[in-house]
């Protein structure tokens, strides 16, 4: 780095340190403090419980689900994006960033209303006589995912779109030409140019939901317990601070660990070429 670009650098350095560093230096140093000192005793009552380590397995499972889930709604979403013209893109963007716009906790109230017993999935389930009674999904996964992938759609949908709109259209064409049908040429081409943006979308997603306690803790109610929710009883109810630091700190890790192994997927000089 050059030396005179160092003060338009400084400000940022310092509010990464002030704001981020240090508060993650002092969440590690509170996860090593016990009665005598410094100490491994809270990793150990974590990864002793076997109730634990099912929670960060359903929450590592949740994120999965949750990146499938928004793969599956987000890709048709980008292509439509890509093959439309310039009027329906504009407002492609504007629905995409709506939701962004709107408060999760917002949202997530609002799920209570669709995913409750009078709300339109469990009409739409009576009217077309899939169900006899009104059905809830409240308090389930199916309704926790449900609500995940809509909230964290535009987190894969906009670096997908990002990738396409520079993407030349004479490439599916001479893939046409060349005797490609519409899947192969899906499979073929279009999916290995929107990689990145999918490595980028899923890393997004994954972090977005694995975090999410307002989401997890009112949709998915005390019979779903994912780590943000464990974090919290130790805090709030417990007030074991030190276990909650260590609690954070193998979130941080685990998440950290899959989020790195994404991000070095995606460099790979097969994909760079795309980016």
């Amino acid at each position: 780095m050059k030396a005179s670009g160092f003060p338009y650098v400084a400000p940022m350095l310092l509010l990464s340190v002030a704001f981020f560093a240090t508060p993650l230096a002092v969440l590690v140093g509170f996860s090593f403090t016990g009665v005598g000192g410094i100490t491994l005793n809270n990793y150990a009552r974590f990864f002793s419980d076997p109730f634990n380590f099912r929670v960060l397995i359903n929450t590592a499972r949740l994120g999965l689900e949750t990146v499938v889930g928004t793969t599956l709604l987000g890709v048709p979403i980008a292509l439509l994006y890509w093959h439309c013209g310039n009027t329906f893109r504009q407002v492609l963007i504007f629905l995409t960033l709506i939701p962004m716009l709107t408060s999760n906790v917002v949202r997530t109230f609002a799920w209570i209303v669709i995913l409750g017993r009078q709300g339109p999935i469990s009409e739409t389930l009576l009217a077309l006589g899939l169900t006899g009674t009104p059905t809830s999904l409240m308090f389930t996964e199916l309704g926790l995912v449900m609500a995940m992938c809509q909230i964290d759609l535009p987190l894969i949908i906009l670096p997908l779109i990002a990738i396409l709109a520079r993407t030349p259209v004479q490439l599916t064409e001479a893939a046409t030409v060349s005797g490609a049908g519409p899947w192969r040429v899906l499979i073929t081409v279009l999916l290995p140019l929107m990689l990145p943006g999918l490595f980028a979308g899923w890393i997004l997603v994954f972090a977005s939901t694995s975090s999410s306690f307002v989401t997890q803790a009112v949709i998915g109610g005390a019979r779903n317990v994912y780590v943000p929710q464990l974090i919290y009883r130790e805090v709030g109810t417990l007030f074991d601070w030190p276990l909650a630091s260590a609690i954070a700190v193998v979130l941080l890790l685990s998440t950290g660990c899959l989020l790195v192994a994404l991000s070095m997927m995606s460099r790979h000089r097969r994909l760079v070429g795309h980016a």
